[in-house]
């Protein structure tokens, strides 16, 4: 059981959208961003909505013109989930989202030199009860203007602890951002400290996790293409929300935010800080025991689940019975494969034996059945009715008549037979 921080809680979204919390005892949310332009309104709103349909919370867009900020008043009513203006630079973007019905705004403080007209974007916010939020990445807290102060920053950062000087300059930028909103006496913020350096990103999230008590947005930048970017991104942010820290959470790819959405969901499901929806499938890692395409038939089954179970059913894939009945234990459904043919069990019994070819369409009807059942109160998700026996390699798998009959290994009979 994780033991989450305890950190205030913001809301955002309205009566068609539905209100999502962030903090304070909520869920972990789910965050992802377009990648197309938000003056595109129809491609825009295709793009958000199919996030949605992927189980995204919350969905940001860029509004670097005028021209995206009017295409919000378009967007916003054809979407069903709430959407955070990514405001950089110009203060001007963020009053025109405010004006324009968006629900959050995403702001840099670091990137608007004049005081002034941060105070206006706040003013703004606060007039419509909308949350910001505040961050500091490692590429934008250097120095840009300033060549001496540039100079002086580098070298700390090229010094012996790289990371120690990034964390002073982070902390001491969050507490100067953070100041102008509390001599506003503005509140509603979450608060973001991303680098690319998977290792900076955890400490940085630890130590402000200490200092403040706004809800914290996980995310790392430029974590690259999806190959890549799921390691670089789960390893730290899965770390942190094992120590209980984090409220919102994005994972970035170079590729189709979609991505993003599912990666993160799973992640959150693995730690139990988010309740699966759709199936639980696991597999087993193949070796030269199988004697099926246990790689295409994995992907099948998954594809196919995903479009027809809605209920978290757990469903094992197993390329032959060495190791499938142990890592098949607790699955509600499951197949091992043997020569050209598999044996499907519900629950740990043994309920049928098909060729290869009919494994997907078998495998589909029997977690619809089951499926059928809990929602009829017959059955329960995760409760073994039997245990799995494994079964006889020399029967019904056929896998090993012609190794004894060659000499090459002793007939055994694997649970009675």
């Amino acid at each position: 059981m994780i033991h989450r921080r305890k950190t205030r809680q913001v809301a955002l979204g309205d009566a068609r959208t539905g209100v999502v919390r962030i903090g304070g005892d909520a869920p972990v949310s789910v965050q992802t961003m377009t990648s197309g332009y938000t003056y595109d309104v129809d491609a825009c709103v295709a793009e958000i909505n199919r996030m949605a349909a992927a189980g995204a919370d919350v969905v940001r867009v860029a509004v670097p013109n005028k021209k995206d900020t009017a295409a919000l008043k378009d967007i916003l009513p054809q979407v069903r989930v709430p959407v955070v203006a990514d405001v950089h630079f110009h203060f001007g973007r963020a009053l025109e989202s405010v004006e324009a019905g968006v629900h959050k705004i995403r702001l840099n403080p670091g990137n608007i030199s004049d005081r002034k007209q941060v105070q206006e974007v706040i003013a703004a916010c606060k007039e419509k009860s909308l949350p910001i939020r505040i961050g500091v990445n490692e590429g934008s807290i250097i120095e840009r203007k300033d060549k001496q102060k540039r100079l002086k920053e580098l070298g700390g950062v090229f010094g012996d602890d790289k990371h120690g000087h990034f964390l002073a300059i982070m902390i001491a930028k969050l507490e100067e951002y953070l100041d102008i909103f509390y001599e506003n006496d503005f509140y509603d913020l979450t608060i973001s400290a991303k680098s690319p350096d998977p290792q900076l990103v955890i400490r940085a999230y630890t130590e402000i996790s200490k200092r403040f008590d706004h809800p914290l947005h996980l995310g790392v930048t430029h974590a690259g293409p999806k190959e890549t970017g799921t390691i670089r991104s789960v390893v730290p942010l899965g770390h942190l929300l094992a120590m209980g820290i984090g409220d919102t959470v994005r994972i970035s790819y170079a590729n189709d935010p979609v991505f993003e959405v599912e990666d993160a969901l799973e992640m959150l499901y693995c730690l139990g800080l988010r309740e699966r929806k759709g199936v639980d499938l696991i597999a087993c890692p193949t070796c030269g025991r199988i004697e099926v395409d246990l790689f295409t038939l994995v992907q099948d089954v998954r594809k196919t689940l995903a479009d027809e179970i809605a209920m978290p059913i757990k469903v094992a894939v197993m390329g032959c019975i060495v190791n499938g009945p142990g890592e098949a234990e607790g699955a509600d459904v499951a197949v091992f494969a043997g020569k050209q043919r598999g044996i499907i069990y519900v629950q740990g019994e043994k309920v049928a034996t098909v060729p290869e070819a009919e494994i997907l369409g078998a495998l589909l009807s029997h977690c619809k059945a089951f499926e059928a059942k809990v929602n009829a109160g017959e059955a329960k998700l995760g409760e073994k009715v039997v245990d799995i026996v494994p079964p006889d390699p020399i029967g019904e798998l056929g896998s090993g008549a012609s190794k004894i009959a060659a000499g090459e290994v002793t007939q055994v009979t694997v649970g009675g037979g």
